[in-house]
């Protein structure tokens, strides 16, 4: 039961990152990224803060007795790793195309397995590698990238893809350890939200009306995407690990595009359709094969 609401967490939480794309380029019209990102967080922040209070305020000393200091650097390495990837594939979007990006963005489905293999020495099922090949297949096939140029931004979005990786890491590692999946996601939109208002007030003009002018982009990306998306990022991976994971939360490109059709009226070519195949193919793979094993 505990994985099945694994996978549903980590599929809806896919679902408000795929439709938030569409958000995160229109909001971008009257106010820069980083001001975008820090209002964004900040609404994130305050709407998961309500829960925080009702939910775990009370199991934080419990959970924090013995050993408070691991909680906070993972915490603040969690954060700053999503305050770095959310910061440059939001700057990308001012240099490059929403396709591109997306394409580019998924890069982490097989940075997530390379670094774990590398770094942290930890087997991984066989399947993990045709899933990430299928994922990235798909992901080629579902934004027309063959029709589109490579620009300066793409570079953004590639550093970004490794950020996202360390933050899918960072997450796996820490909710082992700590049952506090509200705080964690309170604690890293407060630090996304500081560090993009401190960036924001330096490179740019820091205007309350322009930020009312995207208002409805900031409380979509931020009430749903920046708060509670990424609590049920963290409740997703408590049963899911860090490498499968990565591949499902690939289905975001799948989600981009059926919502660019559905809002943009975009048209979903032969090309679209096989994109979208294999990538669920990928995510199949990846949940389906450690299981027959387990079986026989």
């Amino acid at each position: 039961m505990s994985k099945s609401i694994s996978l549903f967490s980590a599929l809806l939480c896919t679902f408000i990152w795929g439709t938030t794309f569409i958000a995160q380029d229109t909001g971008m019209d009257n106010i820069g990224p980083f001001t975008f990102n820090a209002v964004r967080f900040f609404v994130g922040f305050l709407a998961i803060l309500p829960l925080v209070l009702l939910f775990e305020v009370k199991k934080i000393k419990t959970e924090l007795k013995l050993d408070k200091k691991t909680f906070i650097i993972f915490s603040f390495l969690i954060g700053l790793s999503l305050f770095l990837g959310s910061a440059l594939q939001q700057v990308a979007l001012l240099y490059t195309d929403i396709a591109n990006a997306a394409f580019f963005t998924i890069f982490y489905v097989p940075m997530v397995p390379i670094i774990i293999f590398l770094f942290i020495k930890k087997k991984l099922h066989w399947s993990v590698w045709p899933s990430v090949v299928l994922c990235l297949i798909g992901g080629y096939l579902l934004t027309n990238f063959h029709d589109a140029t490579v620009r300066l931004g793409d570079t953004l979005v590639i550093l970004g893809a490794l950020f996202w990786s360390t933050h899918i890491i960072f997450t796996g590692i820490i909710v082992t350890k700590y049952n506090l999946p509200l705080t964690l996601g309170a604690v890293q939109t407060f630090i996304v939200a500081f560090f993009s208002y401190i960036t924001a007030i330096i490179y740019e003009e820091f205007i309350y009306n322009n930020i009312l002018m995207e208002i409805y982009s900031i409380l979509y990306a931020g009430i749903l995407s920046g708060g509670f998306a990424f609590v049920l990022q963290i409740y997703a991976q408590k049963n899911i690990t860090p490498a499968p994971a990565a591949i499902i939360f690939s289905l975001e490109g799948v989600f981009a595009t059926i919502a660019a059709w559905f809002i943009l009226n975009q048209i979903l070519d032969i090309n679209n359709l096989l994109g979208c195949f294999f990538i669920l193919c990928g995510v199949l793979l990846s949940q389906l094969l450690p299981l027959i094993k387990k079986r026989i």
